[in-house]
């Protein structure tokens, strides 16, 4: 299994807020520079996790943004679940997709067994489960911030 950009961005941009305070506000520009990822790249991440009701964006002059729902109430398969575009690991999981031995191939199923044991394992976590170790994890960020 392969995670694309967007949901490992997405995965980064919880632990960030997660590491906060509860009514700590973060902007982009500061999650851009801890993680060295675009700006650009995260506003579009940021705007999916507001309409999955992940994180809550406060607008103006003071604004930013802060986790919608406490660390614990975050799962982390139903996270991947819903920022992963599709979960098409070969062609034949694809509508319409063709391999001339399909109708008696049993790759098929393994894979997909296997992709529910990777779905099943993540459920298993939760956003709190990844900030367990806050002050290594704060630690490397101002690091990062420094450099």
């Amino acid at each position: 299994m392969r995670l694309t950009n967007y949901t490992d961005y997405s995965l980064r941009v919880l632990i960030f807020l997660a590491l906060k305070k509860e009514e700590e506000l973060s902007t982009i520009k500061e999650i851009s520079e801890a993680y060295n990822i675009s700006k650009n790249h995260l506003m579009k991440i940021i705007h999916q996790l507001g309409q999955l009701g992940y994180i809550e964006t406060i607008r103006g002059r003071n604004g930013g943004i802060k986790l919608a729902k406490k660390p614990k109430e975050i799962n982390i398969g139903e996270v991947v679940s819903k920022t992963e575009e599709d979960f098409h690991i070969v062609d034949c999981f694809q509508e319409g997709g063709y391999c001339a031995i399909s109708p008696a191939c049993k790759l098929k199923h393994a894979l997909y067994e296997a992709f529910l044991a990777f779905l099943n394992v993540l459920n298993g976590y939760t956003l709190e489960d990844m900030i367990y170790n806050k002050d290594d994890l704060n630690q490397l960020f101002r690091s990062a911030v420094d450099h």
